[in-house]
């Protein structure tokens, strides 16, 4: 085995498999399932896969300072649960917007007609959502035409075309309405995002912008991928991928009993404490807290935090800092030291980034292109 033949060697290597890095959860429910079969039988990873989550690699990476760790397994590849993301919200957008009976006013128009657009953003940001536009006009016409000009992540400025899209009528006016509403809803999460992470930086560079669970129902997936194109940081995707013990958990336990606790249920995964006195920061860092979460302090009280954490932990720790962070006042957070500063208002606050499908010419059966504008 690979992993063993690393630890003979004596390098840092984990079995993400053994050591509670990977687990398989159920697609359909988000949940871990505790007793997989072995074999799998088919069809099994239909419904079922890997998940290994950045929580626990960062929390890693944290207690390893920089040395070099083997992380040894198998994981579903991310790149599947996007594109099953995808596929879902827009399977999901589209029978909403369609009904049973379809899209009634296109059948208005000449089934032969072909047309020419181009897609502009009317306001300057960043852009996200190609996928989701892609996959609504694909199941929508899969004769449409798309030419990208512009890829998730790059900067708009007002009048840039972003897309240009050519073909029949009849389905691009169908999925024009659920394309622009996901493109304008994740474009306006990167680039609310990119406004953050601008402002943090400005004044620490190394800090990290994270987005929360405060997600639309649904596309948590796509929102942190768009968080992620505006130049922030996913933190955990789900209650399953990390142990983050806040106030009203402490209602039923102890700082130190909850961090031993979840070690013993989750040895390897990340175990964070929000914490909203300087006495729960030392006792949270004294019981070995991989991070510390510091709720609504003020900038001046997370430098003490942060020093007091840093003073009472016995390993490296992670500090982040939390709770009504605004453009105004992130700067000040950041200058004040945290490894991480996550933001609600990233997901669940962010304007829609206005671009619109702007027609070039039509065309009906042979007769010559009738211009637009």
């Amino acid at each position: 085995m690979v992993c063993e033949l690393l630890k003979n060697l004596g390098e840092l290597a984990i079995d993400a498999d053994w050591e509670g890095y990977s687990h398989w959860v159920d697609r359909t429910t988000g949940q871990p399932v505790t007793d997989p079969p072995y074999p799998v039988p088919a069809g099994w990873l239909d419904r079922f896969g890997w998940k290994v989550s950045r929580a626990q690699v960062a929390a890693l990476a944290a207690r390893t300072h920089g040395k070099t760790a083997f992380l040894c397994g198998s994981a579903e590849n991310e790149a599947d649960v996007y594109a099953r993301a995808v596929g879902e919200a827009v399977g999901r957008a589209l029978a909403e917007d369609l009904g049973p009976e379809g899209d009634l006013t296109a059948a208005l128009v000449p089934e032969g007609a072909r047309a020419h657009f181009a897609l502009r953003a009317r306001r300057a940001g960043v852009l996200a959502g190609a996928d989701c536009a892609t996959e609504t006009f694909r199941r929508v016409g899969p004769e449409v035409e798309l030419v990208w000009l512009a890829a998730d992540g790059t900067e708009l400025a007002a009048g840039d075309t972003v897309l240009e899209v050519t073909g029949p009528l009849r389905p691009i006016l169908t999925a024009e309405r659920t394309a622009l509403n996901f493109l304008g809803r994740l474009s306006g999460v990167a680039t609310l995002t990119a406004q953050f992470v601008a402002a943090a930086h400005a004044r620490n560079p190394s800090v990290a912008v994270l987005d929360t669970r405060k997600t639309t129902p649904g596309l948590r997936v796509l929102e942190k991928a768009a968080v992620r194109a505006g130049g922030g940081t996913s933190h955990r995707s789900g209650l399953s991928d990390a142990v983050l013990v806040k106030d009203n958990h402490l209602a039923g336990t102890s700082i130190a009993d909850a961090v031993g606790r979840a070690r013993a249920l989750w040895p390897g995964r990340m175990v964070e404490i929000e914490c909203d006195t300087l006495d729960q920061v030392a006792q949270a860092a004294r019981a070995g807290a991989d991070a510390v979460l510091l709720d609504n302090m003020e900038p001046s009280e997370v430098v003490e935090a942060i020093a007091v954490a840093h003073t009472d932990a016995p390993a490296p720790i992670l500090t982040e800092v939390s709770g009504g962070v605004t453009l105004a006042t992130i700067g000040a957070y950041a200058a004040a030291g945290p490894d991480r500063i996550s933001v609600g208002a990233l997901t669940h606050s962010a304007p829609v980034l206005d671009l619109g499908l702007d027609l070039i010419w039509t065309k009906v059966a042979d007769e010559l292109p009738a211009g637009g504008h």
